[in-house]
């Protein structure tokens, strides 16, 4: 067992397994089954676990399944409002977001699953969702268009007063004029590309938002990847290409050409849905909707390794960071599942077992109060039978006193009769 720098490579599909590759050699790491995912609903959620967006094959209904690094199947399941899609996690995983076919955000508590907020940002479904570096901005795109920053803390914060969507919005506007696919953010600058065939880059330091540059493509552009120093930009091509653009030094052109674009010459035979950079920089991975995994050598922009192709279809591709203890298990497929991670995404076992027992303990309680609620209802229906029985005792009792009254008056009666009679002798 050693410790090393870590990345895995992880991919979903709407009809097929989720797939961990790892970085360095391209081996399928683990498996997980019963998943329908749609575009851009993977995500890591912290204490070692991976939120899924699922759509059930049956009913349509939607909810976020929930895996650890120990089990190929659902772990656990989150119910949710509405169908949704995208999916972010803040940075220490304790709360997830969701892009809701209605337009809302769903901000949800891990791991209990409990919606904290939801939120209606957009007129259309939210397309994608992004968390700025440090954490504290969440980025929401939608199919009308728009853009939509809003503070992280409000939207994990129970207050009435933060329940009217004007006063969680930081920023709203109109960045494109097609879906917004996916967005990115590097020192100071978002990037938003769309189904309109752009690429822009947005200005985040200004009181507003300003934009510095628009990149236009000749199809649409379905994920971005950036440097560190955001000099160079890769872009997803819905025709199967990956480009790439490098910012020129110094200039201070704006809305002008102040890059320059080229086309790597292997594509993918269907639509590129993420790019990701990995091994330091030094390599871009790219996910098409034909299965497709490729590895490039960015100083080349040649395929340096082909990661995986067995899968029908890709909906979404991250790469998880962090140390792990090296070693591997065979999972219930008898595929190799990668030991315990740590830092950013991954724990160790006991994180898993605690949330075992937390979940245990949470379907003890959901019991507790049925049972609770069941025994109510039962005094509740013996009370309402008590009350039926007084009113009929009482109605009774009453007709009775009343019998009786006119029983007496009746003798009275009669006794009045019988004294006049012996008067009147």
């Amino acid at each position: 067992m050693s410790s090393s720098s870590h990345e895995l490579i992880l991919t979903s599909s709407p009809d097929g397994p989720i797939i961990a590759y790892e970085a360095c050699s391209g081996a399928v790491m683990a498996r997980f089954s019963g998943s329908r995912s749609p575009s851009r609903g993977l995500a890591t959620a912290g204490q070692g676990l991976i939120a899924v967006s699922h759509v059930s094959p049956d009913t349509g209904a939607g909810s976020i399944n929930v895996y650890n690094w120990y089990t190929s199947t659902v772990f656990h399941n989150l119910p949710v409002p509405e169908p949704v899609a995208p999916l972010i996690t803040t940075l220490d995983g304790a709360f997830l977001f969701a892009g809701g076919v209605s337009g809302s955000i769903q901000s949800l508590s891990l791991p209990s699953g409990d919606v904290i907020k939801s939120f209606v940002a957009h007129s259309k479904p939210v397309s994608s969702l992004h968390l700025n570096d440090d954490g504290s901005l969440v980025v929401s795109g939608s199919d009308d268009g728009t853009i939509v920053v809003t503070p992280t803390f409000k939207l994990v914060v129970e207050s009435p007063s933060l329940d009217d969507p004007k006063g969680l919005i930081l920023h709203k506007w109109e960045a494109h004029s097609g879906s917004v696919t996916a967005l990115n953010s590097g020192i100071r600058t978002l990037v938003s590309c769309s189904m309109d065939c752009t690429i822009k880059f947005w200005d985040l330091a200004n009181d507003g938002i300003l934009i510095m540059r628009t990149v236009a493509f000749p199809c649409p552009i379905f994920g971005v990847a950036l440097d560190s120093a955001v000099s160079r930009f890769y872009a997803a091509g819905a025709n199967g290409l990956v480009y790439e653009g490098r910012v020129k030094i110094g200039s201070r052109k704006l809305l002008g050409k102040a890059y320059e674009l080229s086309t790597w010459s292997k594509g993918h035979g269907g639509s590129v849905v993420s790019l990701s950079l990995v091994n330091g920089g030094e390599n871009l991975v790219s996910a098409a909707e034909d299965g497709g995994v490729w590895m490039w050598d960015v100083e080349k922009g040649e395929v340096s390794m082909v990661l995986g192709s067995e899968m029908g279809s890709i909906s979404d591709m991250i790469v998880v960071r962090g140390t792990s203890e090296v070693g591997v298990r065979k999972g219930n497929d008898n595929h190799e599942v990668g030991g315990a991670f740590t830092s950013s995404g991954l724990c160790a076992k006991e994180m898993i077992d605690t949330l075992k027992q937390i979940t245990e303990l949470g379907e003890i309680m959901d019991v507790v109060v049925q049972d609770k609620r069941r025994a109510i209802d039962m005094l509740e229906s013996a009370i309402d039978m008590y009350e039926r029985l007084l009113k009929l005792i009482l109605k009774e009792a009453t007709k009775a006193i009343e019998e009786h009254k006119k029983e007496q008056d009746k003798d009275e009666e009669e006794e009045g009769k019988d004294a006049d009679d012996k008067e009147d002798e």
